[in-house]
């Protein structure tokens, strides 16, 4: 698990930013017809953000707080799209997305003190 954990410690920007990449075209992409109803999909959106914030979490660079507010401030400006390219914009889903990137720094947060005991 070490090996795994420092090679995503080493290219964590190019995981967040393959992970933001994928959140944005998938929150984006116009669809035919909307789902029946909406609010179907909060797992995803939790899933989603914890691993969008899980390798910044686990490397902390400066500013790292401020990453965190600044994919929360992100998820809400999709919801906020998202009507435009006939998708549901829910504040429920600014719900699950900000509880996954706390998530996402709780599992770091664990991963980290585990590892650091790991002689």
């Amino acid at each position: 698990m070490t090996t795994t954990l420092t090679l995503i410690k080493k290219q964590w920007i190019t995981l967040t930013l393959f992970t933001l990449t994928a959140i944005t075209a998938l929150s984006l992409w116009p669809l035919d017809t909307l789902p029946d109803f909406p609010g179907s999909d909060k797992t995803h959106h939790f899933v989603a953000y914890a691993a969008l914030m899980f390798p910044t979490a686990l490397r902390k660079p400066p500013h790292w707080k401020l990453i965190a507010l600044l994919f929360i401030a992100y998820s809400g400006v999709i919801e906020l799209i998202q009507p435009y390219v006939n998708r549901y914009g829910e504040w429920l889903d600014l719900a699950a997305n900000s509880g996954g990137i706390l998530c996402g720094l709780l599992i770091a947060a664990l991963l980290a003190k585990l590892n650091a005991n790991t002689p």
